[in-house]
């Protein structure tokens, strides 16, 4: 049995649970949304290198990469429409975010996991049967409408049904979940690129129906989440047994559930509803605030999304073939999916910040190394040597491993747990809007600086991961083992944060935590 304590007003409060079949189901269900996730990150970048799909929509793209030797290897796949073919999808998902947070708050996690599904089942099949350009950027605008709602609800589910004491597994699933995604689409796109007939893109888009079904059927009976149920007003008694129920017959849930209900009492006085304002002016959620910002941002400019949505795209660059470019990626895949499970691990027993640290120090030496040898080896005609293209691949794995066990789910596991009940939908939707604009961003502009800067824009990124390894040293507290409706507390024991939050901190609603 898992036991988390905390101190609150001076006495311990202790949450008791075990991981029970009910609650494994319930959140293995709910990371459909982030094995979508994945696999729409991984296919885009899967089907923009293969030939037919280019000779069908991108012929510009097409005749530059055929053999075109006035263009330089940096720049070859240098096109804003393909890169609106990739960011379409985040445009989509930033705009629907801030709806989606509405829904979550107010009628559940749960509704929000129904809408996201039936969205990513439409726009799996307008992208598989797309005829023209604008079938397939609508096709990529409603799986973005569907990432808008999953990704702000699937995190929130995972991390208010987890035991406390193993709440960084079950939310580090999310990122596992989408791990799992990006592998199977690289797997798909090595698979359909093989088809006779140009048309196994057309099956790599419309496969990404499956778990959208999944998803969509399953959400359809996940039972709603305590916090989420106390939120809506329903019956004590009715959420107890539901509590019971998800953390073990044998378990007295008295101490979370009087938690949770105080921290709704809290979300009641302070004006519920009215969370967004709350996060942006008042003072005491200010250090929420700052991470829901800075970590997402950190996570898109580690260069990650780069790798992911263009990997096949870049191994074409260095002179790679069309299959052995996307054989390449399946196997950064499967280094990327074993990692995250290393992580699920390793994160809630050794912390949220070692995990940081070093992930951060792993993925900036394997980015500059990376870098080094693309500035002395690729030029802009010709391609590598078979060796040099070896460590490459292998110095991308090393990367992806990094990101696998740090940034990548710690970057949704942090903030999805660091926010009162009172302001945590619209915390997490904040979260997701600078999330998606950041990956917009990184998504849109990657071919255009890596044409431009050629191997200098792995420098900038190594860049960033410095910076981003030191904000993780000197401002993130640790939130290991601590329940979810006493994290807020940590902010008053930090060295810095405790300045900002000031001494007018409302004690009912961060727990008064001594930790």
């Amino acid at each position: 049995m898992a036991v988390g304590v905390v101190a609150v007003e001076g006495q311990e409060r202790h949450y008791s649970g075990r991981i029970t079949a009910f609650v494994v189901l319930s959140c293995m269900t709910a990371g459909m949304g982030g094995v979508i996730f994945g696999y729409d990150i991984g296919i885009a970048g899967g089907v923009s290198s293969m030939e037919p799909f280019l000779r069908k929509f991108f012929p510009d793209v097409y005749r530059r990469m055929r053999g075109d030797t006035r263009v330089s290897n940096y720049c070859k796949f240098d096109s804003q429409l393909l890169t609106a073919f990739t960011s379409s999808l985040y445009v989509a998902g930033l705009l629907t975010t801030f709806l989606a947070a509405r829904v979550t708050a107010g009628r559940g996690r749960r509704a929000s996991m129904v809408l996201g599904g039936a969205a990513f089942l439409a726009g799996a099949a307008v992208g598989g049967a797309s005829v023209n350009i604008y079938m397939v950027i609508l096709g990529r605008v409603l799986l973005g409408v569907g990432l808008g709602f999953a990704n702000q609800a699937v995190p929130l589910y995972l991390s208010e049904m987890a035991p406390a004491r193993f709440r960084g597994a079950f939310s580090n699933g999310f990122q596992l979940s989408v791990g799992i995604g990006a592998l199977a689409a690289n797997l798909i796109n090595f698979g359909t690129e093989k088809i006779r007939g140009g048309w196994g893109w057309r099956v790599s888009l419309a496969l990404a129906g499956v778990p959208a079904g999944l998803l969509t059927l399953g959400a359809l009976f996940l039972p709603e989440t305590p916090n989420s149920l106390v939120q809506q007003g329903k019956d004590r008694e009715d959420v107890a047994r539901l509590l019971q129920k998800i953390r073990g017959a044998d378990v007295d849930v008295g101490d979370e559930l009087d938690d949770i209900v105080a921290a709704n009492g809290a979300a009641a006085a302070t004006g519920e509803g009215d969370g967004l304002r709350m996060i942006l002016f008042e003072r005491q959620y200010r250090p929420q605030l700052v991470m829901a910002v800075m970590i997402p941002f950190f996570q898109q400019v580690t260069g990650i999304n780069a790798i992911a949505f263009y990997a096949p795209v870049l191994l074409r660059t260095i002179g790679m073939g069309e299959s052995a470019s996307l054989l390449s990626a399946v196997v950064t895949g499967v280094v990327g999916v074993g990692a995250t499970f290393a992580s699920m691990l390793a994160v809630d027993r050794f912390g949220r910040r070692t995990l940081f640290l070093a992930g951060g120090a792993q993925m900036l030496a394997s980015q500059v190394l990376i870098g080094a040898i693309l500035a002395a080896e690729l030029r802009d005609s010709g391609g590598v040597s078979k060796a040099w293209a070896g460590v490459l691949i292998l110095l991308i794995a090393v990367y992806v491993a990094g990101f696998g066990w740090s940034w990548g789910p710690l970057g949704w596991l942090v903030p999805s747990e660091i926010f009162p009940l009172e302001v945590r939908a619209a915390g997490q939707g904040v979260t997701v809007a600078v999330s998606f604009a950041f990956t917009v961003f990184v998504a849109q502009a990657f071919l255009s600086m890596l044409c431009h800067m050629r191997a200098g824009i792995f420098f900038f990124f190594a860049a960033w991961l410095a910076v981003m390894t030191a904000f993780v040293y000197f401002l993130l507290p640790e939130t290991k083992g601590v329940p979810i409706e006493q994290v807020a507390g940590v902010w008053r024991a930090h060295w810095f944060w405790s300045r900002v939050v000031g001494p007018e901190l409302d004690d009912a609603r961060s727990g008064g935590g001594k930790l």
